[in-house]
Parts: structure tokens; C-alpha cells; sequence
């Protein structure tokens, strides 16, 4: 007869409320992210922020500092990034979607947001979390500019020509290159998907002659 495990209730309840007060404890957006302005260090960990970035959290704002300050949170509005401005030439842009704010926060500057993610032109289906929301490069895109966002039609991908080999062919072929020229060969083999064949008269000519001695001659 199989013993029927006893419940600890008293230590489960223990568990839940360890859990929660650990829950509780943990540092807020607000916090962990809070930063002084005059040192350049966050209070919380003590941490400088590197020197490059210093011109940028002057200069530029974090997404909430922008969300904080628009009707209904910014919710429908495409912001995008002074990174992906710089280093893209297609758009990349957020559309935001839902927002959670911190109401502890002081200005109301922190929390949570979901959207559309276009990268580079390529829009994605599913609603996801904005990543890097306390970055100070975040910009809101004007509204007259919305639709000159929307319309970029991405340039289709370039076909696929070559594909790896497999790894036991590839390391027989770097052996043997190595072994033929006697230094070390860098450049990765490549198998071509489509192989180019020029046919010349001869080669006509040896399938004509060929035709002819299968078909014999008639009698």
C-alpha cells in the first residue's frame, strides 16, 4: 500500500512568503536605473556610465522620459533610435502598443512597453516587449513622417549560391589545400548551388556521332 504524501503546510506558506518578500525587496526600474547626472553614476550600484555615452545622455532622452510627456503614453506613436538612424539606411522604428507605467517613479519616467518592431524595413507579426527602454538615443518619429516610415518596401534577398560543405569534407579539402601549397589557407570552401556549363561545337558534334553509332546504320 502506496503512503500518501503529508502536506507541510506551514512550510509551504514559509516558502510563499520567503518568495514574496524576495519579490518585494528587489530594487524598482526607478531604481535600478536612476542615474546622477553631475557624476555620471547610478546611485543604486555605484557604477560610472562609460565616457562615450556621456554626450548621448545629455543630448538624446530615455523612451519613458518621451512617453511620460504624451497623451495616453505615446500609445499608437512610432519611435525609433539615434543608433538605428545613424547606422541603417532602411527604417527601424517601434510602434507602441501598450505601456505599463511606474507611478512610484518621481516623474512617472520608467516602466514597461510592448509594440511592432520594424528592423531594417522587415516588420515583425507578433506584439513584444521593447527592449533597451532606458537607453538615452530613443527619438519620436513626427507624424508627418509616419507614413514615409511605412511605405519603404525592402529590397528582396539575394539568392543563395553557396552552402557550407560538410564538415568532414570540409576539413579533407583545407587538408589538402594545406598540403599543396604549404601555408595555412584561410578562405572557407563553398559549395556553388548552380554550376555554369559552356558548350562548345565539339561537344555537339561528339553527341551527334555518338547518336549515330547507338542507332547503327540502316539496312
Amino acid at each position: 500500500m502506496v503512503k500518501k504524501k503529508r502536506l507541510r503546510l506551514i512550510a509551504e506558506m514559509a516558502r510563499k512568503i520567503r518568495a514574496y518578500r524576495e519579490l518585494k525587496s528587489r530594487p524598482k526600474e526607478s531604481q535600478k536605473y536612476a542615474l546622477d547626472y553631475e557624476n555620471m553614476r547610478r546611485p543604486l550600484t555605484g557604477k560610472m556610465l562609460p565616457v562615450l555615452a556621456w554626450q548621448d545622455v545629455r543630448r538624446e532622452s530615455r523612451l519613458f522620459s518621451l512617453l511620460a510627456g504624451m497623451r495616453l503614453f505615446g500609445v499608437g506613436r512610432m519611435f525609433t533610435r539615434k543608433s538605428w538612424l545613424e547606422e541603417h539606411p532602411e527604417p527601424s522604428y517601434w510602434e507602441i502598443t501598450k505601456v505599463k507605467v511606474d507611478y512610484t517613479a518621481e516623474n512617472m519616467d520608467h516602466g514597461e512597453a510592448w509594440g511592432i518592431l520594424t528592423y531594417k524595413g522587415k516588420q515583425e507579426k507578433e506584439v513584444k516587449a521593447v527592449e533597451k527602454v532606458m537607453y538615452h538615443d530613443w527619438r519620436l518619429i513626427p507624424k508627418d513622417m509616419e507614413q514615409q516610415f511605412k511605405d519603404f518596401q525592402p529590397l528582396p534577398e539575394p539568392p543563395l549560391r553557396y552552402v557550407p560543405y560538410p564538415p568532414l569534407l570540409r576539413a579533407m579539402i583545407l587538408a589538402q589545400r594545406g598540403r599543396a601549397g604549404g601555408r595555412m589557407v584561410t578562405e572557407e570552401p563553398a559549395l556553388p548551388l548552380q554550376r555554369n556549363v559552356v558548350f562548345n561545337v565539339e561537344y555537339f558534334r561528339r553527341q551527334e556521332e555518338e547518336n549515330r553509332r547507338k542507332e547503327g546504320t540502316a539496312v
